[in-house]
């Protein structure tokens, strides 16, 4: 299955909203971003164990570790979750400049350096520059 096709399992595996909510999001970042790179991480670990709840990525982001190792992730990625949707954010060199720069707009929902927990979609609006 292609990662195309994943992802559209994935979203369509949502219940109502959260499958509209998705697919909109999912929408908005390809009209941003149409020459990105796409992810679709199933959330399993090697072993086949749940490790965490399905990804999909867009971009290409290189995470350098403390020990010097590098590895290829995607840069801007969602997931939903049990209260929402979970929007990943990574690259930022200041760890709190979502926080300081959207924490009052984007209103209820957990934000930290490389994540918002989105509670209602429908509050937001997509701008994108």
């Amino acid at each position: 299955m292609s990662v195309q096709q994943q992802i559209a399992a994935y979203i369509d595996s949502q219940p109502e909203p959260k499958r509209a909510e998705l697919l909109e999001l999912h929408q908005h970042i390809l009209q941003a971003l149409p020459k990105s790179k796409l992810w679709f991480l199933d959330g399993k670990d090697d072993k086949g164990k749940i490790v965490s709840n399905p990804n999909i990525g867009y971009g290409s982001y290189s995470i350098k570790y403390t020990d010097g190792t590098t590895r290829e992730f995607y840069q801007i990625g969602f997931s939903a979750n049990t209260t929402g949707i979970s929007v990943y954010i990574m690259g930022i060199e200041d760890k709190k400049y979502l926080i300081n720069t959207y924490g009052k707009k984007i209103g209820q929902g957990k934000c930290d350096r490389l994540l918002h927990k989105v509670q209602n979609a429908e509050r937001y609006q997509y701008r994108y520059t």
